[in-house]
C-alpha cells in the first residue's frame, strides 16, 4: 500500500506542477486577449464580478465562461451575485476561441490547484511516510 501512495506522490506532483506553470500562461494570455478587450467595452466593463485583487476579474471572466449553465445561474441569482461575472453578457461578447481558452484555463487552474491541496492533505497525514 505504502508504495502505491509513493507512486502516487512522485506522479502528481510534477502534474500538479506543470498545470500550475501552464495555468500561469493561460492566466497571461486569457487576460490579454479576452479580458482586456471586455474590460475596455463599455456595456461589459461593470459586469466582471468583484475585483477583490488585480487581475481576479480574469479569474472571474473563465470561471463565467467555463463552468455548466445551471451553475451559473444559481451563482448570478444567489445573494452573493455580485462577487461573479454576468455570464448572458459575457457570451455576446465573446467568441468560441475565447470560451475555449478560457474553459482551458480555468479548469486546469481549478485542477492543479486542487491537487496540490490534497497533496498537502496527504503529507500532513503522514500518507507519503
Amino acid at each position: 500500500m505504502v508504495g502505491y501512495i509513493s507512486e502516487f506522490e512522485s506522479l502528481m506532483f510534477p502534474l500538479a506542477l506543470a498545470g500550475c506553470f501552464i495555468s500561469m500562461i493561460l492566466y497571461i494570455l486569457f487576460g490579454q486577449i479576452t479580458v482586456k478587450k471586455l474590460r475596455k467595452n463599455s456595456e461589459t466593463k461593470n459586469l466582471l464580478g468583484l475585483e477583490y485583487v488585480s487581475g481576479w476579474d480574469i479569474i472571474n471572466v473563465a470561471q463565467a465562461l467555463s463552468i455548466p449553465r445551471s451553475w451559473r445561474r444559481k451563482l448570478e441569482t444567489g445573494p452573493f451575485s455580485v462577487l461573479y461575472a454576468n455570464s448572458e453578457a459575457l457570451y455576446k461578447h465573446t467568441t468560441k476561441a475565447d470560451r475555449v481558452l478560457a474553459a482551458v484555463f480555468y479548469w486546469l487552474l481549478t485542477a492543479s490547484g486542487l491537487i496540490m491541496i490534497l497533496l498537502v492533505i496527504f503529507d500532513a497525514l503522514a500518507l507519503f511516510k
